[in-house]
């Protein structure tokens, strides 16, 4: 059967998923994604994304590639318009292309982008923002953080920023951030972040350590330290998943099918 290559970019509330990955008897994006391909389609649709958020985290530029029958050839905008109108509430497909074969939604892509929002101010414990960014209800030394972000930029080995196992054993671990800044926001701070690769609970591991660094409970000087070490039993606790967004994907353009 003849198919087309689709790149979905999603956006969703993670509060009530289990994470991307399907699990079994565990509601997930990905299995609510391939429910709606399969009843559009009639047929099993696997949903690969550019990688796995945990429990709780957001999206609002997940890469997702999907191939599709031929007869959605053209009609690209109409798939998305019907996906939208079978997923859940809490999903939704912001941009539907149409892309070359090659097209592989976790190994074509060049960067991933996220964000991590910290509520400093006393509404921030409010029921309409507590459910996306940390109530952190500490003073918070900017310059610290700033100086700690500004250690990050580059290529480093994150071992010690990522739970045990995430990667093979063989694998160095290494990530190539391009971009990495703490911004001032209504209410709060914003970390923002953006790198070649991430590793399982990273960004949420760095926020936690700076954070304790913003506060004086760490020292700034244990940030290279920890970039050199060897696992993470002297990283800070991960900050909560419910702040986190994955922000924004990117890829090459030329894997964008002619006029996408």
């Amino acid at each position: 059967m003849a198919e087309r290559t689709v790149q979905l970019v999603l956006h969703y509330d993670g509060a009530e998923f289990s994470g991307w990955q399907r699990q079994p008897d565990q509601r997930t994006v990905q299995g609510a994604l391939e429910a709606a391909l399969e009843r559009l389609c009639a047929t099993p649709i696997a949903a690969l994304g550019s990688g796995r958020t945990d429990a709780g985290v957001h999206a609002r530029g997940q890469a997702v590639g999907i191939r599709v029958p031929a007869r959605w050839t053209g009609s690209v905008p109409k798939l998305r318009r019907a996906l939208n109108a079978v997923l859940p509430s809490d999903v939704w497909v912001a941009a539907a292309f149409e892309m070359r074969p090659e097209f592989h939604a976790r190994y074509s892509a060049l960067s991933r982008r996220y964000s991590y929002y910290v509520g400093t101010d006393e509404e921030a414990n409010s029921p309409f923002r507590v459910r996306y960014e940390l109530a952190f209800g500490q003073p918070l030394d900017r310059g610290a953080l700033d100086a700690a972000a500004a250690h990050l930029t580059g290529e480093h080995c994150f071992r010690g920023f990522a739970v045990l196992g995430t990667a093979p054993e063989q694998d160095d671990h290494r990530c190539r951030v391009t971009d990495t800044r703490w911004r001032d926001r209504p209410g709060g701070l914003v970390f923002e972040i953006e790198a070649n690769r991430f590793l399982h609970h990273m960004v949420r591991f760095l926020v936690g350590t700076m954070l304790d660094i913003g506060t004086g409970r760490r020292p700034l000087a244990d940030l290279p330290r920890l970039l050199g070490a060897p696992n993470n039993s002297e990283v800070s606790p991960p900050a909560a998943p419910h702040a986190l967004f994955l922000d924004r994907v990117t890829y090459p353009n030329d894997l964008y099918a002619e006029g996408a």
